[in-house]
């Protein structure tokens, strides 16, 4: 008989274990394999490779449907931060916003100089439009929700750690 695990086929909910795993087993990386910094860097300096394509296709999705073409994608690759981390950056910069000196549209992916692991962010990123008016408007809803309640379940474990996650403490993992 197999067992289907609960987060099969939910890939933000799989991606989230392997982070909670990350901190309870001190490791990083496909299997939990790196223990070291450098190891963890070169874990880092992958995914950034490996998200380009997809931050680039995101925000040129905005700069097309939104910006009506006038925006410029630039991406910084990987980079050393002042806290002797790691960072890449990915931004959507157009006319009218450079001309009201707000910060551009902004995917950043950093692995902070004291983190156990990276992480994701935007440059504001708290708030969520809601503007749910039909049935089908309110099902598209649902990458956004996760997208919330995965980075809320983080930082609660940020507050505390992982062990508030059961999956993690009464799971096999």
């Amino acid at each position: 008989m197999t067992t289907t695990r609960p987060e099969a086929g939910l890939p933000h909910l799989a991606a989230l274990l392997r982070h909670f795993a990350d901190l309870r087993d001190g490791t990083h990386g496909e299997g939990g394999d790196t223990v070291s910094r450098q190891g963890k860097e070169r874990h880092f300096e992958h995914a950034v490779e490996l998200l380009h394509p997809y931050a680039v296709q995101v925000l040129q999705e905005f700069d097309t449907a939104l910006l009506l073409g006038t925006g410029e994608v630039a991406a910084s690759g990987t980079r050393r931060t002042q806290d002797r981390g790691l960072g890449a950056s990915w931004t959507l910069s157009w006319p009218e916003q450079r001309e009201s000196q707000v910060a551009p549209i902004t995917l950043l992916a950093y692995y902070g100089g004291s983190f156990h692991h990276p992480h994701l962010r935007g440059a504001t990123v708290h708030d969520w439009p809601l503007n749910v008016f039909t049935p089908e408007q309110a099902a598209a809803e649902v990458p956004t929700l996760r997208a919330i309640a995965t980075g809320d379940l983080h930082n609660l474990v940020f507050q505390r750690d992982y062990r508030i996650v059961p999956a993690l403490t009464r799971g096999a993992r």
